[in-house]
């Protein structure tokens, strides 16, 4: 069943379910996707998730897109204090058409502060309850790449001190254009130091990092899970349906008609070599034990005792009701260890 979990140490408690909404503005319309908040509003979901990139695939032409329906949503359906939002503000890249002047992005006050006051109006909201730095202006691996150098770009000029970034969100928080402060896509590292800082008393205190977790993705395990334990940051876990890969829609090559990888072609990070294999083991299990593949693997991640909220997206009602319906699966300690014994068989093969 769903239940409410502490963000943090912030005193708000967040469903165990989030709703993403990286659809909204290109797989969905302005209806379709407020007819999403709306059925996950019914189920006592009180956690949104959006992004000022998004929608996904990230252009010029929509970006901005998925906040504004979330806005006319809330406009019309009002409730603003009983919704969690949260979105967040893209890190280094080349990319131009984020900001007005038409510079690259950077995570330093200047960027961060427009990119804030942008993300406010389009959700028509004073606030935001939960403000992520998307992903670092370090070089670190992005989004599934092996290499140790930045796989998305980043421009010239030195990277942006983790300091920086926290006096620029600490002006925000005191103006209450803030309430609170997450990361993503983030490492270990990264974390302490954005913790540590704010112990030395710059800036504020991080409340989550949402990461990549999935049944093919189980990284999170090594090193960053513990913080929820020792310092209540939790993760706020993306892709649990490994981009639609663990539905078992795409074994055997299969396109489905509007799935996003049959879209866009940009699934590659869950088809590198050991993903298949693993993907159809799962699948065979959820079905051996009457479950949808879904549902398994959605309810997996949901169960992990360092979640504090399971994002999940769909492009239909339909597939919203049954990524839903893994709240009413039940992990048996002999599904963990049937689970437990595929990954020791197949690892990580998409992190």
């Amino acid at each position: 069943m769903l239940d409410y979990r502490p963000l943090g140490r912030t005193g708000i408690s967040v469903s165990s379910i989030a709703l993403g909404t990286m659809t909204f503005g290109e797989q969905n319309t302005e209806a379709e996707g407020h007819a999403q908040l709306d059925l996950a509003r019914d189920r006592g979901i009180n956690f949104i998730d959006a992004a000022e990139l998004y929608p996904i695939p990230p252009r010029a032409e929509t970006q901005g897109a998925t906040e504004r329906i979330i806005g006319s949503w809330l406009k019309a359906r009002g409730g603003r204090d009983k919704v969690v939002i949260a979105t967040k503000v893209v890190g280094r890249s080349d990319a131009t058409y984020f900001r007005a002047d038409g510079s690259t992005t950077r995570l330093d006050a200047k960027n961060i502060n427009e990119a804030v006051e942008g993300s406010l109006k389009r959700l028509g909201t004073d606030y935001i309850d939960l403000y992520q730095l998307h992903w670092p202006d370090r070089a670190v691996p992005l989004f599934g790449q092996r290499a140790t150098t930045r796989a998305r770009g980043g421009g010239e000029g030195p990277e942006v001190a983790i300091e920086e970034t926290l006096v620029a969100l600490d002006a925000l928080v005191k103006a209450g254009k803030v309430r609170h402060i997450g990361l993503s896509n983030e490492t270990a590292w990264g974390l302490s130091a954005f913790l540590a800082a704010a112990e030395k008393g710059i800036g504020p205190r991080v409340v989550s990092v949402q990461n990549a977790y999935n049944l093919v993705n189980r990284v999170y395990e090594t090193g960053l899970a513990e913080f929820h334990q020792r310092e209540d940051v939790g993760l706020l876990a993306y892709s649990p349906l490994a981009q639609g890969f663990l539905t078992g829609k795409y074994l055997d090559g299969a396109l489905p008609p509007g799935a996003r990888k049959t879209l866009f072609n940009r699934a590659q990070r869950y088809e590198k070599p050991g993903t298949e294999e693993a993907v159809r083991a799962y699948v065979a299990l959820a079905r051996e034990v009457g479950v949808s593949p879904a549902q398994l693997a959605i309810a997996f991640v949901t169960s992990r005792p360092f979640v504090t909220s399971n994002i999940i997206g769909a492009t239909s009602l339909a597939q919203l009701e049954e990524d839903l319906g893994s709240l009413d699966v039940t992990l048996t300690p002999e599904i963990e260890d049937r689970i437990d014994a595929l990954h020791q068989l197949h690892g990580n093969p998409a992190p």
